[in-house]
């Protein structure tokens, strides 16, 4: 990891994912099976290192539906994100860089049934104003079953660095090269408890 990637974005320039707020215009919902072959057209040409067939998407989208969600605008498809919802075996794999991202084994995700250790984001793809519905994406991850599990990515380009950064999302160390956490607001500690914990460190460090 480079260590450039570690330096604090001002607080005032970040924003909060999980606090953007949803958007009307755009419509967020699960990927429909008939859109399968648009989306590996659009995330092939749009999302660089990505390659992927249909076929393979559509093995993926079989194992779990509401891992991929499209935006569209008066039902035109405007783009869509894929995430790896991940159980814990696939939480520890990702850290010790041990996935396969390129085409996850299915033993590292969890079942529709299972708890959810981490969600990575895969990968994102829009045109136009697709971005704007990031907020309503944040309501999907806030659903029972994904709400107490942080997001992880790796920025593919200078604008999805920018848009990490943007949404609250950090590079942490790892022996997984330039990953980035996105830790969940109702996951961190207090402000007082880390500050408890800074004192507790310093009159350690004393004796």
């Amino acid at each position: 990891m480079h260590d450039q990637l570690m330096e604090r974005v001002p607080f005032a320039a970040r924003r909060d994912f999980d606090m953007l707020p949803s958007s009307a215009e755009i419509d967020v919902q699960p990927a429909r099976r008939s859109e399968l072959s648009a989306l590996t057209d659009m995330g092939n040409r749009l999302v660089p290192g990505v390659q992927i067939t249909e076929p393979e998407l559509e093995r993926y989208f079989a194992f779990d539906p509401k891992s991929i969600l499209t935006f569209s605008r008066s039902q035109k498809l405007l783009g869509a994100v894929a995430f790896l919802y991940l159980n814990s075996r696939g939480h520890d794999a990702l850290i010790f860089d041990r996935i396969d991202l390129t085409h996850p084994d299915l033993a590292l995700l969890a079942s529709r049934s299972d708890g959810i250790s981490a969600i990575y984001v895969w990968a994102i793809a829009g045109r136009g104003k697709a971005m704007g519905g990031l907020g309503n994406v944040a309501i999907h991850l806030s659903e029972p079953r994904l709400r107490s599990a942080n997001l992880y990515a790796h920025p593919s380009s200078a604008d999805g660095r920018n848009l990490m950064v943007t949404l609250g999302f950090e590079p942490i160390r790892s022996r997984q090269q330039d990953l980035w956490r996105y830790e969940r607001p109702w996951n961190r500690a207090p402000l007082d408890m880390l500050a408890s914990n800074i004192a507790r460190s310093f009159a350690d460090a004393r004796h």
